[in-house]
């Protein structure tokens, strides 16, 4: 933090405010929007309340979202009061070259997949530091409390964390082995009973992404039309 009580002024924070601004301009009035969790969307929220857009319609994957946005007097609503979004902006934790994300490190990951199905168009905005070779663990897990451990044994290595549970009050844990091919690591995690959700987003979820460097935002495309 800043002396002031604000985000403090790194580089990698001058680039997510940066991400976050460029995001912002791509919200029209009227639309409705997904808001993300994480220290990006952190910079999103004043970004797109200082927009002043009349007619938007939010929903929040995470509670404190909600009320970051709340506060800023942007309207959040549920999901289900809206259906289908017009736009959704969250953040990553690695980004690869194919366009395979890793998120979930706030344990809202469940929420922010379904935000990201919902909406026509689902832009990811990241620091620099967030674009990868190769995704790497840990991958973010929210599973069931009944047989946690058990289900924890079946994805060996794998290990939970003793830190704040889902919104949905599930535990939240990582798995740590080797990623190799996401797309396989996403159908094993997928289909071990006792996994709520995990944190591997593919391509086909993503419209945009937007990337800050400190000499301007790289755009890249994602497999879902915008």
């Amino acid at each position: 933090m800043s002396p002031g009580g604000g985000i403090a002024e790194t580089a990698s924070e001058r680039q997510k405010a940066a991400a976050a601004r460029a995001a912002a301009e791509l919200v029209a009035e009227g639309q409705r929007v997904g808001l993300g969790t994480g220290s990006t969307v952190a910079h999103l929220l004043p970004a797109l309340a200082a927009r002043g857009l009349g007619g938007l319609r939010c929903v929040a994957t995470s509670p404190a979202t909600a009320t970051c946005a709340r506060e800023l007097g942007l309207v959040v609503v549920e999901l289900d009061e809206l259906g289908a979004l017009d736009i959704a902006i969250d953040g990553a934790d690695q980004i690869d070259p194919r366009g395979w994300l890793v998120k979930g490190g706030g344990g809202a990951h469940t929420r922010e997949k379904i935000v990201a199905t919902a909406a026509r168009r689902f832009v990811v905005i990241a620091s620099a530091e967030k674009a990868v070779p190769a995704l790497g663990p840990p991958v973010p897990l929210e599973i069931l409390r009944f047989g946690a451990h058990t289900t924890l044994a079946a994805l060996a290595p794998a290990s939970l964390r003793y830190a704040a549970p889902s919104p949905e009050d599930n535990p939240i844990a990582d798995y740590l082995g080797p990623i190799g091919d996401p797309k396989r690591l996403s159908t094993r995690l997928s289909t071990t009973p006792g996994v709520v959700e995990h944190g591997l987003f593919a391509p086909e979820l993503v419209s945009d992404i937007l990337i800050a460097h400190d000499d301007g935002i790289e755009h890249r495309r994602g497999g879902k039309p915008a």
